[in-house]
């Protein structure tokens, strides 16, 4: 009896691990496959069944993660993560025969070579991420074979040739992130089928032909980033049907200039950015409805007329951006509102007092290239700005027209180097607008832009301990000036002439591409005396690398005793590797030095001078009142963005 006992025990045993459901034996063997090609077995040591029930593998917080579904007796894997584990190699042709896949997150490696055509048979996907690799080829057409697909992401890699029209097909898609991944061409108007869209993210491409006009019919996007491509305006006044936005980035057009009629009902938005899109026209009244917004950016376009009144009104609004603009009359007297934390109005034809509260602690506010009286601001950051520049050439300023050269430690302390030049502390702490004079009076930098979503803060320098290879002063390279948007060094009271600039770079933020970390790409123009010297320059790829210093070097001439060096991010390069908010201008030194004056001996220019000095006392005294209207720019209607330094002969004294 016992024995019969015993045996009916050991058989309810047997069958109740007999019926436990095991893997598909195919996906076992890819999965093997996988790990072994990608040299994962250290992270992913399955010896037995890997959807064996309770897997350390199998929670969601899990990284490498297999998840399994189960049915009856047979387990297939739906999840697959390999995240942020630098995983190099291609994609092994074994994943394929996972058909069951829901999730696969491949992100933040250094996977290199093309997407196989076999995705495609992945038909069951709904979450497929590629984002930040080192992937290359065209996108396979395959794609469009996985229509259950709701987010997309392929951002941050190296692909060539132009969206494949088969993404129409993802009509569940709501969430697609293509953004820096190298695509070309003009954006196929299939995409217009994706009506469940909510997030758009496709800047940092070199897509061409007008904005879709189709973009306007994604009644369901939250989220439309058009930034740093060359696609043409205008911008489709279709636009106003996206009342369900929270965040509209578009910037960096071309070709035709776009008003802003086609911001109407988007009282959603909380980041409105059109930085440098061509708009012109007057701003309207409406967008002052616009209740939940934190960041405005309407700068360096070529808008006209008042500020609205209506720009009073926002209790929430923290950064406002209507910088290089045409923008005319008296700022709105409660502009600052209890929020705001910064206001940049520079290079516009305003005038009248200050707004106020101007004086708020913790508010900062750029008013260079302006006539607002801003005598009020006269303290230790402003007192050596230029306060006039004159048509003939000649400022009046609280020190002599005889430097000839200065040198700048951008966003260090003071240095010098092996050769002897001492360059000057900028180590200032600058706001997201703002604008910082040196004690000597010899130059000033202003700062416009904040990093949205920088987990580092309101930082506006960077800095290594790494030794910078490439030069003898490592230490000159250690620190940098960073800026999202536009950095401006002026030299002050130059001696006209011609002058050699020096600009000194290291890549200190992105490391090389050994890691996913490395995987960032920094892009931005540099313009002197207004005209671009730089386009698209890639500081570490240019040395060589990260961490190396590179000195460009060019030739400008000064004729109003000003020079203008202008760092700009024209919206291309990745966002956010290897962090939110790595991206935009850098540098690490200026030197600027004169190689020959205008042509005036020493005697005849004293003479000149001695002859002005009734001149210069009264324009000094008309100056006082335009205290930060350093540079009055020449407006074009074909290149408002980035004028020569223009002087006003009107103020002369």
């Amino acid at each position: 009896m016992k024995f019969v006992s015993f045996s009916f025990l050991l058989l309810c045993i047997f069958q109740a691990v007999s019926s436990q459901p095991t893997t598909d034996p195919k996906e076992v063997a890819a999965l093997s496959r996988i790990i072994e090609f990608w040299n994962l077995r250290n992270k992913l040591n399955i010896t037995g069944d890997p959807c064996a029930q309770n897997a350390t593998w199998a929670p969601e917080t899990a990284n490498p993660r297999v998840s399994c579904s189960c049915d009856g007796t047979i387990c297939h894997i739906i999840h697959l993560k390999v995240y942020a584990l630098d995983v190099s190699g291609e994609i092994p042709i074994e994943l394929f025969d996972l058909k069951e896949l829901m999730d696969l997150n491949l992100g933040q490696n250094v996977l290199g070579g093309p997407i196989p055509a076999e995705i495609g048979q992945l038909s069951k996907m709904q979450y497929l991420s590629l984002g930040i690799n080192n992937l290359t080829g065209t996108l396979p057409p395959e794609l469009g074979n996985l229509t259950k697909l709701i987010s997309l992401s392929f951002s941050s890699n190296n692909f060539n040739g132009p969206l494949p029209p088969q993404l129409g097909n993802l009509t569940s898609l709501q969430q697609l992130y293509i953004d820096s991944s190298g695509l070309s061409g003009p954006i196929p108007q299939e995409l217009a089928n994706l009506k469940s869209l909510q997030n758009l993210w496709a800047s940092d491409n070199q897509f061409t032909g007008k904005f879709p006009e189709f973009i306007g019919t994604l009644t369901e996007l939250r989220d439309l980033r058009l930034q740093g491509t060359s696609l043409e305006g205008p911008i489709p006044s279709s636009l106003r049907n996206l009342d369900k936005l929270d965040s509209l980035r578009i910037g960096d057009l071309g070709g035709a200039d776009s008003s802003l009629d086609f911001l109407g009902s988007q009282t959603s938005l909380s980041i409105l950015i059109l930085r440098n899109s061509r708009i012109s026209g007057q701003i309207p009244d409406e967008t002052g409805t616009f209740l939940k917004l934190q960041l405005l950016d309407l700068s360096f376009n070529k808008l006209a007329g008042n500020i609205p009144s209506s720009f009073q009104n926002f209790p929430l609004l923290r950064y406002m951006y209507l910088g290089s603009n045409g923008l005319s009359g008296e700022i709105p007297a409660n502009i600052i509102s209890s929020n705001l934390v910064s206001l940049d109005v520079s290079f516009n034809p305003l005038f009248g007092k200050l707004p106020l509260n101007f004086a708020r602690v913790g508010l900062s506010m750029n008013l260079v290239g302006t006539s607002i009286d801003s005598n009020s601001l006269l303290d230790s950051q402003a007192s050596g700005l230029l306060q006039c520049i004159r048509q003939d050439s000649e400022c009046s300023n609280s020190k002599p027209l005889s430097s000839t050269s200065f040198a700048i430690k951008c966003g260090g302390s003071s240095q010098t180097s092996a050769s002897g030049i001492e360059y000057d502390d900028e180590s200032e702490i600058l706001g997201a607008a703002s604008l910082y004079t040196s004690s000597n009076n010899e130059w000033a930098v202003s700062n416009a832009g904040n990093f949205i979503s920088n987990p580092n803060g309101p930082v506006y320098t960077a800095r290594t301990e790494s030794q910078i290879i490439g030069t003898l002063d490592s230490e000159l390279y250690k620190t940098a000036r960073v800026s999202a948007s536009s950095l401006r060094y002026y030299g002050l009271g130059l001696e006209n002439g011609k002058y050699t600039v020096e600009l000194h770079f290291a890549e200190i933020e992105m490391g090389d591409p050994y890691s996913w970390r490395g995987l960032g790409r920094r892009l931005f123009d540099v313009y002197i005396q207004g005209d671009r010297v730089l386009r698209d320059f890639n500081v570490q790829a240019e040395a060589g690398g990260s961490k190396r210093a590179l000195v460009k070097t060019f030739e400008a001439s000064v004729n109003n005793t000003v020079m203008d060096v202008h760092f700009f991010w024209a919206g291309k390069g990745t966002c956010c590797i290897p962090y939110q908010g790595t991206y935009g201008p850098l540098v690490s030194a200026i030197r600027v030095s004169q190689v020959s004056s205008d042509g005036f001996g020493s005697g005849k220019r004293d003479k000149k001078r001695a002859g002005k000095i009734a001149g210069v006392a009264v324009g000094c005294a008309a100056a006082a009142v335009i205290m930060t209207s350093v540079f009055y720019l020449w407006w074009t209607k074909n290149s408002p963005t980035h004028m020569r330094i223009h002087t006003d002969s009107s103020r002369k004294g």
